[in-house]
């Protein structure tokens, strides 16, 4: 059986605040508490800021969550129904892990 998992990417949405990192955001201690609520559910494998300049950062769904699980629960985040954030959910084929 194929190991799929479901990726969330975050972005910069439109009330992100130009020129601050990510956690200089409004509502970014809120999203983390969001997610936190996912991993100890069993249903977060791993998640974290990109360090880059472009913001924003991903989550990877534990195995067995459903996309539509996901998605609903990342469309819930408040740094997303705030504007600060925007999400995209992708499957992701694990290929290759140690």
């Amino acid at each position: 059986m194929k190991d799929v998992r479901f990726v969330v990417f975050h972005t910069p949405g439109p009330q992100w605040l130009a020129g601050k990192t990510l956690f200089d955001q409004p509502g970014v201690m809120e999203h983390v508490g969001h997610y936190r609520k996912l991993l100890e559910a069993g249903k977060l494998a791993l998640g974290g800021p990109h360090l880059d300049a472009t913001g924003g950062g991903m989550m990877i769904s534990a195995a067995g969550a459903t996309e539509a699980e996901i998605s609903a629960f990342a469309a819930e985040d408040p740094a997303v129904k705030s504007g600060v954030l925007l999400f995209e959910v992708r499957p992701w084929l694990i290929g290759m892990s140690a």
